[in-house]
């Protein structure tokens, strides 16, 4: 048809955004090797290439963004109410939801499970392109899940599944997973740069189009990254990530990017013989400590999303015979504890430069924020004058260079969290007590690293 676009295949370099049509492995735009990746490019007839601004199609005008009406986002539970969590609320008809863990972390028994509870009332297809359907039903019937309504398709070729898709019409699609889907309009391997470009550019407009809820499995590398191009993750609405360690039973799922909710939220499941069983409350998992104190053990208030978590902070500190002294982190970051001890050597009097420190937070929580740099501060003092800090006590607050206490947010929600779980002591900075305090919970404020391990 005469005007109409037409698409070629282009080699362009992921450098300097060189294109040509032909595949080489030194690109000559700057000189990178094996930069060259295959994909598709819309390429506009010469009629309309040089017909000039005057002669192209009309669009719509632009809008004041004042006139423009705040629709409430219409959202569907999934069933779990840790996943509508992380979600923001439930799933919005549209939206395009990329999950991605490791290897047999449980994100086909999430789904699994969340397109079984949505089939009672909506329509669903699921596709696996890496299972059989035998072992999807044995699945099914091992978690005990009413799986009548779910309609399965084993397909890995894109256009045959977008046809079964337009065919069906489902409210909610699963492709398990995006690595093994191709399209036959490009030439390399499924699982390659190109074809998971493609595929998941293809589905996530037929999620806008037909407003149908699709959710992508999305394999990671060996460091924990989505497999695949970057643009993967700017091209959906959500990004998910499904953690855990594997000799543990207890899953984390985490929003990284979310159009529709905030991001850094925290769902917590516990993996069972019938499946993934939510855990409403976080906090006393990661609170199982021993009968009895001891040294080196503070707990401390993080805050993932909008739920607080009690979480224990432990510190080894011993002798070392090496050279240079060893700093392990396990679940903060490294530079950030040598910061904190030497805020502790220069205001805190205490000496650890030729100790080996070992610092870890239990239950494979991550500390992201400065509301634990009191807590690992008080846990290596601890450890390191072998006097242990009492069980009721719970410390939180963030430690300037100059060794000061400094408040953290919402302080009053993680004092109330605190108090909920049976604490009797907090340790904060003078800045966060809340005016009408907190009942049951006595609240001991400091101003400095000093004084802090003087209340001690």
């Amino acid at each position: 048809m005469k005007g109409a676009r037409e698409r070629r295949l282009v080699y362009r370099c992921a450098e300097c955004g060189h294109a040509q049509s032909k595949w080489a492995g030194q690109c000559p735009g700057c000189g990178a090797w094996n930069s060259l990746t295959e994909g598709l490019e819309d390429r506009a007839p010469p009629s309309a290439r040089f017909a000039g601004y005057a002669g192209a199609a009309e669009g719509a005008p632009p809008v004041s963004l004042a006139t423009v009406e705040a629709e409430e986002v219409r959202r569907v539970p999934s069933g779990l109410e840790e996943f509508d969590r992380v979600l923001g609320g439930g799933l919005v008809p549209g939206s395009a939801i990329l999950i991605g863990g490791d290897p047999g972390i449980g994100k086909s028994t999430l789904l699994l499970q969340t397109v079984s509870a949505l089939s009672q009332t909506r329509r669903v297809l699921y596709v696996t392109g890496e299972e059989s359907i035998r072992q999807i039903g044995l699945r099914a019937r091992r978690l005990q899940l009413p799986c009548a309504a779910v309609q399965i398709l084993a397909e890995t070729e894109l256009e045959r599944l977008l046809a079964a898709a337009a065919r069906e019409r489902p409210e909610y699609l699963v492709v398990d997973s995006v690595q093994t889907v191709y399209s036959t309009l490009l030439q390399s391997a499924p699982g390659s740069v190109a074809q998971v470009r493609e595929c998941a550019a293809q589905l996530v407009r037929f999620a806008k189009e037909t407003q149908t809820t699709v959710f992508l499995v999305g394999h990671v590398t060996k460091e924990g990254a989505l497999a695949g191009p970057r643009v993967l993750e700017h091209m959906v609405d959500t990004v998910l990530y499904f953690e855990g360690d594997g000799s543990s039973r207890f899953r984390v799922i985490r929003a990284f990017k979310n159009r529709f909710g905030a991001v850094n939220e925290l769902g917590v499941f516990a993996m069972t013989e019938t499946g993934l069983r939510e855990v409403r409350n976080p906090s006393a998992i990661f609170l199982s400590r021993g009968d009895g104190e001891a040294p080196g053990s503070v707990v401390t208030v993080l805050r993932e999303g909008s739920r607080p978590l009690l979480a224990e902070v432990q510190a080894l500190v011993d002798e070392s015979h090496l050279p240079a002294p060893r700093r392990v982190a396990v679940g903060m970051d490294g530079n950030r504890l040598a910061m904190l001890l030497a805020v502790l050597h220069r205001h805190g009097g205490v000496p650890v430069f030729n100790q080996d420190v070992f610092v870890n937070l239990v239950g494979g929580l991550r500390l992201n924020e400065t509301a634990g740099d009191l807590a690992v501060a008080l846990a290596v003092v601890s450890s390191y004058r072998d006097r242990p800090i009492p069980r009721d006590w719970v410390v939180f607050g963030e430690l300037g260079l100059n060794g000061e206490a400094r408040p953290v947010p919402n302080g009053e929600e993680r004092l109330k969290e605190a108090a909920k779980h049976g604490f009797e002591h907090a340790l904060v900075a003078n800045r966060n007590v809340p005016k009408g305090g907190v009942p049951g919970l006595k609240i001991i404020t400091v101003k400095s690293l000093r004084e802090a391990i003087g209340a001690l």
